[in-house]
């Protein structure tokens, strides 16, 4: 069922406000995989927990690679789940090896992002995609002229509008 497609365009039920978390390495020194191995190996057990136990907070998640780096966007209910996450069991353990293995040696980097987004600021549009980003996180719904445009879907009261609609006997 995920990677069903849906068929048209869809947008975000801008109900909520979520924060938006960006996290990944970078491989500077390809020879010094006893350095940048142990890096990439300590995600896949953080993104098992967060996927099987939705009540730490995180939404959704899509990974994405390239030649030299990883990116893991997530897509949390709020900065306190994640802050709490943050310095919960299993990522202070990947933290502390980190300092002790790498420290600041050039071989390998790592970083994040987060973004706290208003539901009155931002927007989003989906055509022919399966469940995607902040329409999986937050679910999507199709687009009805009320938000078919940017400005509509950003600025637009485009959800209240959808939510009359389907309200009214007959819709």
């Amino acid at each position: 069922m995920a990677n069903q497609v849906f068929t048209g365009r869809y947008t975000v039920d801008k109900g909520q406000d979520v924060v938006v978390f960006l996290i990944g390495m970078r491989i500077n020194q390809w020879w010094a995989v006893h350095k940048w191995l142990p890096v990439f190996l300590a995600m896949p057990g953080m993104i098992r927990e967060l996927s099987i136990n939705k009540q730490l907070g995180c939404l959704s998640m899509e990974n994405f690679f390239s030649i030299r780096t990883t990116l893991l966007v997530q897509y949390w209910r709020s900065s306190e789940d994640l802050r709490q996450y943050a310095h919960g069991k299993a990522h202070l353990k990947a933290r502390k090896n980190f300092n002790q293995k790498i420290g600041n040696n050039r071989a390998v980097g790592i970083y994040h992002e987060t973004y706290v987004l208003s539901s009155s600021h931002y927007e989003s549009l989906y055509g022919n995609m399966p469940a995607f980003g902040l329409g999986k996180a937050l679910g999507h719904i199709k687009v009805t002229p009320q938000a078919d445009s940017f400005n509509k879907r950003l600025h637009g009261k485009h959800i209240e509008k959808m939510n009359e609609h389907l309200k009214k006997p007959g819709s």
